[in-house]
């Protein structure tokens, strides 16, 4: 790569580590060495790029405009590279995929590994994690969604449903019973989850009714296996996707109650970026797990 496309990356990677020490840890690059570089990037260009402080750096304004061209560039030219190496000609290279934690572990895990063991010339890199991704913006090959897809011009393709479903462990249930309707929740002992679902008030639907229940959460959680952990210590129910709760349903720890009661299912989408010519490696991939995912129950 010649010395500019160098500097770039460089910056890019000062930039996505947040200074220049993390950035200099990151690259396994004397911290003097990559500030001399960008020093000297600055008076090539006549301009400030970066601010430095003992707290990290910020972007000038027309650091801002430089870095997202450097981005541009330095990608169209990963493209080319990949295209002159086969990529599109065969699957080979480097995969980066993301699905929620969960999910992932249980549905996507297994299936990436057997697509490595079909594809010797495939790498992965499977991030699992229940925050929000930007495919654009953190390079990511494809995303798993669950939940109702925003407008976007990215390719979805479908492969299969997952429900919201409400579950308590089986002595809870028997020292206060099993709720024949929702209204019946009212007052209850609830621990919710913040990072899907609703806290402060629970949707059902029947006979194209929609009610919006109270609840009372005693316990707040940011995953679902601490709610489900609750649950099933016998602080009252929870509500949770169908395959979090799943393995403690079959195995009897937990029972779900008001099933006629649930919501319209959510949709699971596998999405990618539409691109002129799809790299092999992803291609072959959604070829490989659609059928795969989609026959699982969730």
């Amino acid at each position: 790569m010649p010395d500019r496309l160098q500097t770039m990356a460089m910056l890019l990677r000062v930039v996505d580590e947040g200074s220049i020490t993390a950035g200099a840890r990151a690259l396994r690059m004397p911290i003097a060495t990559v500030s001399r570089r960008i020093s000297e990037l600055e008076a090539d260009l006549n301009a400030e790029l970066v601010l430095r402080s003992p707290r990290g750096l910020t972007l000038t304004e027309a650091g801002t405009a430089y870095v997202a061209a450097c981005r541009r560039i330095l990608e169209e030219v990963a493209e080319a590279e990949r295209g002159a190496s086969g990529e599109f000609s065969a699957p080979r290279g480097t995969l980066t995929l993301t699905a929620p934690i969960v999910f992932g572990r249980l549905y996507v895990l297994p299936v990436v590994t057997a697509f490595l063991q079909c594809h010797p010339d495939v790498n992965i890199q499977l991030q699992l994690t229940d925050r929000p991704i930007s495919i654009g913006e953190e390079h990511i090959d494809m995303a798993v969604r669950i939940g109702p897809l925003p407008d976007s011009g990215l390719i979805a393709r479908k492969v299969g449903e997952v429900r919201q479903v409400v579950c308590a462990s089986r002595a809870y249930l028997d020292e206060h019973g099993r709720p024949a309707a929702p209204s019946e929740l009212e007052g209850a002992s609830c621990i919710t989850f913040d990072q899907l679902l609703a806290t402060q008030a629970w949707r059902f639907e029947a006979e194209g009714k929609s009610l919006r229940i109270p609840v009372h959460s005693r316990l707040t959680v940011n995953t679902a296996e601490a709610a489900l952990d609750a649950a099933e210590a016998g602080l009252g129910f929870t509500r949770v996707l169908s395959y979090q709760a799943a393995p403690r349903i079959q195995a009897r720890r937990l029972e779900t109650v008001l099933q006629a009661w649930e919501p319209t299912p959510w949709p699971i989408h596998l999405v990618y970026e539409r691109r002129p010519l799809l790299p092999q490696k992803l291609r072959a991939f959604i070829d490989f797990a659609v059928p795969r995912i989609a026959r699982n129950e969730v």
